[in-house]
């Protein structure tokens, strides 16, 4: 497991490592890019000193420091992302499960119908009618935005549920209440591809395990279904599946980009799509290695806490040393 490990943290630095040759090209190489005017020593020796200090320059649009648009946009994303993944694990993994063990039935043929009809939806379709659905014909939600401009909250964490949990102000649950209606309609429209994929795999791992010997002697045994599902089938059903969540939630920070735009979040999904419709080069590069750095570091995590959760995986890097 050691090595395993090791393997894996010195794959995600040399990962992180071309990931910020892939920044500073496109702070150097492209038109208009900040650095393009000094020598290549000079700007390569430059780049990395600020990266180190989490220094990303100065935006062309506003003059404001890259770092500090970061800060204030990051959370907002990280809690969209989050949210719509504890969701899709909440809905899916339960509805998967189903549908492994009721197989070929008419439970798995619907759930399988509803997870490929969800899958098949693009998310900016998805988004806009649930916007016009609930927000402009029914009016029960908010279009747009993390809470109301009634109630001004103060930037503690960055976590629009958590800063107004932490308020001091007399409107708080009235703060609270606004903030969890902002975020249902996005949270869903993100939550809805993960949500399939995951019941997808969830059916796939299970009519493995419902197949296999064990599961057939605790049935003999006298075992209830829901007994055998409690102990065998969901304890070796979901430790496969781990390591490919973390592609899930690689998935939706793709997607929540389109979910900013859309809602109008004012996440890191739509700071990006602004710096690059205006061509701010020195944004451009830091959302890039930002979002390309948590996808990394998630998958690495998935791995290794797959790695902790199934034993083949000890065995398959043991077989290749």
């Amino acid at each position: 497991m050691i090595i395993y490990t090791l393997r894996r943290l010195v794959l995600w630095l040399v990962t992180l490592f071309l990931l910020t040759v892939v920044g500073f090209s496109l702070s150097y190489f492209t038109p208009h890019a900040p650095l393009q005017g000094a020598s290549f020593s000079d700007a390569i020796l430059f780049w990395y000193q600020g990266l180190m200090q989490f220094d990303f320059g100065v935006s062309s649009i506003n003059g404001e420091p890259v770092s500090l648009q970061l800060l204030e946009v990051f959370p907002a994303t990280l809690e969209l992302c989050i949210l719509a993944f504890v969701l899709a694990m909440t809905v899916g993994i339960p509805f998967g499960i189903a549908a492994g063990v009721m197989r070929n039935r008419w439970q798995d043929k619907a759930i399988s119908a509803l997870a490929l009809l969800g899958f098949s939806m693009p998310v900016f379709w998805l988004a806009l009618l649930l916007t016009l659905f609930f927000s402009l014909d029914l009016g029960w939600l908010p279009v747009s935005g993390r809470v109301d401009l009634l109630y001004p909250m103060k930037n503690i964490t960055g976590f629009a549920l958590i800063d107004a949990w932490l308020s001091d102000s007399p409107w708080r649950h009235e703060m609270l209440k606004s903030v969890l209606l902002h975020l249902i309609l996005p949270v869903t429209a993100l939550a809805v591809a993960p949500t399939t994929e995951v019941v997808r795999l969830l059916r796939i791992s299970t009519r493995e395990v419902m197949e296999q010997n064990y599961i057939k002697a605790a049935a003999t045994r006298g075992l209830s279904r829901l007994t055998i599902i409690r102990r065998h089938v969901l304890h070796n059903a979901l430790p496969p599946v781990v390591p490919r969540l973390g592609l899930q939630f690689s998935t939706m920070l793709t997607l929540a980009m389109i979910t900013e735009v859309v809602f109008s979040w004012p996440g890191l999904g739509r700071w990006l799509v602004d710096a690059i419709r205006q061509q701010d080069y020195a944004a451009i590069s830091a959302g890039v290695m930002m979002v390309g750095g948590l996808v990394i570091t998630v998958n690495v995590l998935a791995d290794i806490l797959g790695a902790l959760t199934t034993p083949l995986k000890h065995k398959e890097w043991y077989a290749l040393r």
